[in-house]
């Protein structure tokens, strides 16, 4: 990759000092290793926790103790409407309009849920297209709907392998498998990114062909959300799901999220019903008729977990100020450097895996290890011992996210430093 790119600390440190985004890593809390603070690069796993969620948490925490039930009515935050105030910034993040997204349950919940309606199967087309060696969440919720329906995984789960280096997929793949089986595939369910691999999909592009095909279109946004910049509405996807604690920072298990596209904002389409789910207006009448709430809304099963969207709030009160484009601006530049890094100081030791074209790649390079599957675990663990974290996948995958909300240039030169003193010693 030309770039105007150097490998020393200093080079590094003065791009950091340049950074216009550099002043939010102060509102993290970094994790210490023998005294000094850790270059984390596993944004894409956990997201690291903001300062202001501990005040947050303690703002319901004293809600709670000074005015229990009444915490749902009062105060400047009021707990039965308290999912809504997620809604503006979850929006943004996504590419989508309000009424089009709901912070609720996790990602496997979620996919389940949208999956109830989205999945329709008949005899003539109860196929779903996903990825070979797709996050078990996705696999594993795939195939047990094929079989609640009562069709056979073995014949209606179509695996889309990849045909490129490193198990890529290319668009001409997904077009040549809908080619041969748009009309019997009933959803086609991929991610944002895969999680492996690191490769970013064209969501627009494959949502307009299976569309085309009569596919319903689902997507898997847990790499992708607040990692790329997504535009859901436009691209017209009938759904998709994601997690929050990756790269939107709001903590271990945390609320995932929902889209639902507008035109089936008042769908006939069944659904797993639940009591917060009913029309806002009614909800407390108590009536034996569930009447959905308009847009994604609807879907909710049951009230909102304060304690889990209070640092959610905070986490995306954070993106509204930084900005998705500038976010990705920088991420494209960070993420480009330390691949230079790793092909030009590293070209012996690693290889990346995921895609060199910045177009298909978020935050994250996966890496290999040249030499096979141990001593690929040997380095990540002698990483770790020196406070480089990141994190293993199997069979021979590290990854590597330098997430721009809080990681600097400096941290991608103490990975290639620290990988090469691996590599000396043999």
């Amino acid at each position: 990759m030309s770039a105007p790119f150097e490998a020393t600390l200093a080079w590094a440190q003065s791009q950091d000092a340049a950074d216009p985004l550099r002043g939010f890593r102060d509102e993290f809390l970094i994790p210490r290793h023998e005294g000094r603070d850790v270059h984390y690069f596993c944004g894409n796993s956990l997201g690291l926790q903001p300062r202001a969620v501990r005040p947050a948490l303690s703002a319901e925490l004293d809600s709670w103790a000074d005015q229990a039930v009444e915490g749902h009515f009062r105060g400047d935050l009021p707990w039965m409407d308290y999912h809504e105030f997620v809604r503006d910034d979850l929006a943004t993040v996504v590419g989508a309009q309000p009424s089009e997204v709901v912070a609720m349950n996790t990602l496997g919940v979620n996919l389940h849920l949208m999956m109830v309606s989205f999945y329709r199967p008949t005899p003539e087309r109860h196929a779903i297209l996903i990825e070979a060696g797709s996050f078990p969440t996705d696999r594993y919720a795939v195939e047990s709907q094929v079989r609640f329906h009562g069709y056979d995984p073995a014949t209606a789960l179509i695996e889309l392998k990849g045909d490129e280096a490193n198990g890529a997929i290319s668009m001409e793949a997904i077009e040549r498998v809908l080619a041969e089986h748009g009309s019997r595939i009933a959803l086609v369910m991929l991610p944002g990114v895969q999680y492996r691999t690191g490769q970013a999909f064209d969501l627009a592009a494959i949502t307009r062909l299976a569309s085309r095909h009569g596919c319903m279109v689902g997507f898997d946004l847990a790499h992708a959300v607040g990692n790329l910049p997504l535009q859901l509405h436009d691209i017209g996807a009938d759904f998709a799901i994601w997690c929050s604690y990756k790269y939107l920072n709001s903590g271990p298990g945390a609320v995932g999220g929902a889209f639902v596209h507008e035109r089936h904002a008042r769908t006939t389409l069944p659904r797993f019903a639940g009591w917060w789910g009913h029309d806002k207006t009614s909800r407390f009448q108590m009536g034996p008729q569930f009447v959905p709430t308009y847009g994604a809304d609807g879907w909710q099963l049951s009230n909102p977990p304060i304690l889990a969207l209070a640092p959610l709030r905070v986490s995306l009160e954070i993106f509204r100020r930084a900005g998705m484009a500038k976010l990705r601006e920088k991420s494209l530049r960070l993420t480009g450097y330390l691949e230079w890094l790793v092909q030009s100081q590293l070209g012996d030791v690693l290889e990346v895996v995921t895609p060199g074209d910045p177009a298909r790649r978020g935050s994250q390079l996966s890496i290999r290890v040249l030499g096979g599957r141990e001593r690929g675990r040997a380095l990540f663990d002698d990483l770790v011992e020196h406070g480089i974290i990141g994190d293993w996948r199997e069979p021979d995958v590290i990854r590597i996210s330098p997430t721009p909300l809080y990681n600097r240039y400096a941290d991608c030169v103490a990975f290639v430093e620290a990988t090469r003193r691996w590599a000396q010693r043999g």
